[in-house]
Parts: C-alpha cells; structure tokens; sequence
C-alpha cells in the first residue's frame, strides 16, 4: 500500500502583541492568518470501511483543527502571559487568549503541532505546518525536525 499526504488549507483572522520586542509588533496588530496542515498515512484497506481508500476524511481532519485551533484562536488578541497590554484588555469583553510563550508565528507553530499530534486518529501522524502571517511571510513546521 501507498503512503500519502493529505494537506488542508485553514485560514482565521486574530491579533496579538510581542511583549518587549523592539519594533512595531510590540503594539497589538492582526493577521489573516492562512494555515496549512499535512497529515500522512497508508489509505484504508477494508472494503466494509465507509472510508477506505482515505488516509483520513478531510472533514475529520477540518474538525480536529477547527477544535484545537481555528475556534480558539479566530478573532481574539493573542498576548504572553508577561503581557504589560494584559490589565487594560483583560477589563475588555473580547476573545483573549493568554499564552506562556511570546505569540511569534513560530512558537504558535510549535503549540499547534503539539495540540494537532495528540489529537490525530491512530495511524495518522502530523508531517508539515506552514502559518502564513501575510501573503509574504510564513514560518514551517516539519516533522522530521523536530524528532
């Protein structure tokens, strides 16, 4: 049987701010943020199977993601729990999302492989993350980094 890659697009909007960076993005700003999620697998072999043929329904992998990711993370200001922005915001009611770790596209990656990987159906493994900040700009995850 073929090993295969299955990839799906997602895409949410949020903002976030980086306590203590020298630039602008210490100040809150948003993204259209697009993300990519690869899964690999042997496709289904059981006639009797609803699925077979499948490494994993697409819809099956859209709901784990929209679950640990895009539902959490869609519209809400994204802040460190170091955050100096943290008081003034958290008397705001809006979607906040409190991190322990600085919300670079990278470290956002890392946790997303993390909560992805526990969640994956067996015989499915998680293989790429690409984040898209802006149409220009994305960082990678890869699994065969981070063994």
């Amino acid at each position: 049987m073929s090993v295969i890659r299955l990839t799906k697009e997602f895409s949410f909007e949020a903002s976030h701010a980086l306590q203590g960076y020298d630039g602008k993005c210490s100040n809150i700003h948003g993204h259209s943020y697009r993300l990519f999620v690869t899964v690999v697998g042997e496709p289904i072999n059981d006639p009797l199977n609803p699925k077979n043929g499948m490494v994993m329904d697409f819809g099956d992998l859209k709901k784990v993601v929209n679950q640990q990711i895009i539902s959490p993370l869609d519209h809400s200001i994204i802040l460190p729990c170091n955050s100096k922005l943290l008081p003034a915001i958290q008397q705001c009611n809006t979607q906040l999302v409190i991190t322990d770790y600085q919300p670079t596209c990278e470290n956002l990656l890392s946790d997303f492989a993390h909560r992805l990987q526990a969640n994956l159906p067996s015989g499915v493994s998680l293989v790429a993350l690409r984040l898209h900040e802006t149409a220009s700009s994305f960082a990678q995850w890869l699994r065969e980094d981070n063994i």
